[in-house]
This record gives structure tokens, C-alpha cells and sequence, in this order.
């Protein structure tokens, strides 16, 4: 059983370095692209004099420092922080429909699905 733990625990701490790593990647692509059409965007305001050209990096901004907290920020410690509170002060949220699942519902379940794979091959 403590083994079956270390490995789950092993396995979301995996799964987080690679949300994280895919995190960081995206920003620099996001990041070429925000830099690319905020200059793009600026130049042509003025050229133009049209400032509600420049009205688009207001949104692409926010996404920007969004992606920026995610990566290199401390976004996953205030999640982190939100996700105990819940647990401790909203557990309710958390239950799954029916229950959890038991050995028995979980046995039924089963049969059924393999009377139903036979009868299905006949």
C-alpha cells in the first residue's frame, strides 16, 4: 500500500513538472507572438492615428501575465492554497455522485459489463 502511494504521489508530481514545463513553453511562444503584434499594432496606431488600433493588446496583455504567473509565478501556490481551503471548509463539494465507490458496486458494476461484452459477442 505505501508503495502504491509513493508511486501515485511520484506520478502527480510528474504530471505538475509537465504542466509547468508546457506552461513555460507556451509563454515563449505566446511571449513572440504578444511582442510581435503589440509592436505591430503600436506602429500602426501612430502611422494611422488611430489609437483604438492599440485596443487589442489590452486583452492579449492580460493572457500574457496570466501565462507568466503560471510559468514562473506563484500561481500554483495560490491554487494550491484555494484547493486546501476547499478541502477543509467545503468538503461537501467534493463528494462524488452515489458515493464512493465500494468493492461491491464496483463488482457489480463489473458483471455487468462482462455478462453484457457475452451477450453482445452471441
Amino acid at each position: 500500500m505505501e508503495r502504491q502511494i509513493l508511486m501515485q504521489n511520484q506520478m502527480r508530481e510528474r504530471q505538475m513538472a509537465m504542466q509547468v514545463a508546457w506552461s513555460r513553453e507556451f509563454l515563449k511562444y505566446f511571449g513572440s507572438f504578444f511582442t510581435v503584434v503589440t509592436v505591430g499594432l503600436t506602429v500602426g496606431a501612430i502611422k494611422r492615428k488611430k489609437p483604438f488600433l492599440m485596443a487589442p493588446i489590452v486583452p492579449l496583455g492580460c493572457i500574457f501575465a496570466y501565462q507568466m504567473d503560471s510559468a514562473y509565478g506563484t500561481l500554483i501556490y495560490r491554487i494550491r492554497g484555494e484547493a486546501e481551503s476547499i478541502m477543509t471548509s467545503e468538503h461537501d463539494r467534493l463528494d462524488l455522485p452515489h458515493g464512493t465507490p465500494t468493492f461491491d458496486s464496483i463488482e457489480k458494476a463489473r458483471r455487468a459489463r462482462s455478462s453484457l461484452t457475452s451477450f453482445l459477442e452471441k
